[in-house]
């Protein structure tokens, strides 16, 4: 389970991101949303670890992760935008290495229906530089899947996946889902939020606007039943039109 409590991030005097909390359970995909600047890398830093919050806490599969981080980020898996990758480690060695961080003995066979699944199984001896941008996401992918984590984040995960990976990528998550992991996924492509997540968290300027399943979401905010996602989106975060200046 993933849950944060009161997460503020400043910089300076600049808030990024103010009072957040939110949930989610084992078993839910919750999409994370909102406009460029509303907050949501500076979220998702803060949730995985890699940057502190300024106040609030946040709480790892039971685990404090200001007070155990390493104990946190074991049950975490974090896949990025952009592909962080060694570049004289190959494939292979890179998911030996992230076996020997997570302290994962078996990883070859672990590896194996991963590597299979992502259509790489081919490409072990090869290095990040002879990988096109899409198979560099799915050794992301491949390594952050390795230690089998309860918790994982993903932030638009289909950036470069040729449409069959965006299939199975889109399938991987609703089984990791099925098996009860709790998943984020941080996304501007409101079709696939709408066709993956079970939950929706929109924030606008660093606050929070709505947190809820998607069919609380939608019928809080839709103007018709049919509304999409899209439509509800910009219904919760449009800014409200200023008032017309009467001549003297």
């Amino acid at each position: 389970m993933i849950e944060v409590t009161g997460l503020t991030k400043r910089y300076g005097e600049f808030t990024a991101v103010r009072d957040l909390s939110f949930t989610v359970q084992p078993g839910e995909v919750m999409g994370l949303v909102g406009p460029n600047g509303a907050g949501k890398t500076t979220t998702l830093r803060c949730a995985t670890g890699i940057i502190p919050p300024t106040l609030g806490s946040v709480w790892i599969g039971g685990v404090d992760l200001k007070e155990d981080p390493v104990g946190a980020k074991r049950r975490l898996a974090f896949m990025p935008d952009e592909p962080r990758l060694f570049d004289h480690l190959t494939v292979e060695q890179h998911l030996n290495f992230v076996a020997r961080l997570h302290n994962v003995a078996d990883w070859q066979s672990r590896a194996e229906p991963i590597l299979a699944d992502l259509e790489m199984a081919d490409k072990r001896a090869l290095l990040p530089a002879e990988l096109s941008r899409g198979m560099k996401q799915k050794l992301v992918i491949a390594c952050g899947l390795l230690h089998s984590p309860s918790v994982i984040f993903f932030d638009e995960p289909l950036t470069g996946l040729d449409p069959g990976g965006i299939r199975r990528m889109k399938e991987t998550m609703r089984r990791l889902a099925r098996d009860g992991a709790a998943i984020i996924l941080s996304s501007h492509l409101l079709s696939l939020v709408e066709e993956v997540c079970s939950h929706v968290l929109i924030l606008k300027a660093g606050e929070k606007v709505a947190d809820g399943s998607i069919a609380d979401i939608r019928a809080r905010f839709a103007v018709a039943p049919e509304a999409s996602l899209e439509d509800v989106f910009f219904r919760a975060t449009e800014t409200p039109a200023a008032p017309p200046v009467l001549p003297p």
